[in-house]
């Protein structure tokens, strides 16, 4: 399922170069009168590194992650920031990061021999209870069970059912069977239902690292439109190799604009010099 961004204007512009604005430089620029007549390309150049850097990171965790079960590809977004420098008509425009955005189409289902293993078709998340207890979000269904019997992620945290409470698979239990719901059972019966739900907008779920999403105020809806499989894991979305592409085209563009900034330091450096030397 293809995601979009989110919603366009002529400012907002998904594209692989995003970025912060360069927030020492633009205090300078804008409090300081006489830095107005001085050439902008500079502050230009480092806004541009800055885009590069931060789309850098993205690409360079996705790559970390293209392995991961249940992980989804992330890009920026970026908005145009038009400022008008003191001394100066022409305004300059630069990039402040937006923030960044999931790519949810599915990625490769692969089949296991293991009943721990679950893979969602559709758009669902699982819920899983964080350290602290409160409810979180994954697309990871390789569980496990803890010491006790309780249904858990590979990080040691509890998935939780449709209630939110833990599920508790006995250790005598000989088949273990979870069906399109969720539903989780063994040969003495149901045993408890894995909580999934679907959101209105997932692009509102935010990452915080262990391949869990927080749902803030976005408010889950029952899991209408997703189904579980079983003895089946979900692969990562990220395409390894146009990650890579990326990452090259980014380094050398981002090599070129510190030449760039290189070159404009000398020529600035001898601009002083030569007017120290006649004055």
């Amino acid at each position: 399922m293809a995601v979009l961004p989110p919603p366009a204007s002529k400012n907002f512009k998904p594209l692989f170069l995003h970025a912060k604005i360069l927030g020492t430089a633009c205090a300078m620029l804008f409090s300081n009168e006489k830095l107005g007549h001085m050439e902008n390309s500079i502050y230009l150049a480092l806004s541009r590194q800055s885009a590069m850097r931060a789309d850098l990171n993205i690409v360079s965790n996705n790559i970390a992650n293209m392995n991961t079960t249940g992980f989804r590809g992330q890009n920026l977004v970026f908005e145009e920031f038009i400022a008008k420098p003191r001394g100066h008509d022409d305004p300059l425009s630069f990039v402040a990061n937006r923030g960044q955005y999931d790519l949810t189409d599915p990625g490769p289902v692969q089949v296991t021999a293991n009943p721990l293993n679950i893979a969602l078709e559709g758009p669902g998340f699982i819920s899983i209870q964080g350290p602290g207890g409160e409810i979180h979000y994954s697309r990871n269904g390789d569980f496990t069970r803890d010491p006790n019997g309780i249904l858990i992620t590979q990080n040691g945290f509890a998935v939780a059912s449709s209630g939110g409470g833990n599920i508790t698979i006995p250790e005598d239990s000989l088949e273990i069977n979870i069906d399109r719901f969720g539903v989780v059972s063994n040969q003495d019966g149901v045993l408890g239902q894995i909580g999934i739900f679907e959101f209105e907008n997932p692009q509102t779920l935010k990452p915080m690292g262990n391949n869990l999403y927080d749902a803030g105020d976005a408010a889950p809806g029952e899991a209408e439109n997703t189904v579980v499989q079983q003895f089946a894991l979900e692969g990562s979305n990220v395409n390894p190799i146009t990650e890579m592409t990326r990452m090259i085209e980014i380094s050398r563009q981002y090599v070129s604009v510190q030449n760039l900034l290189n070159n404009e330091s000398e020529r600035l450096r001898g601009a002083i010099q030569t007017l120290t030397q006649t004055n």
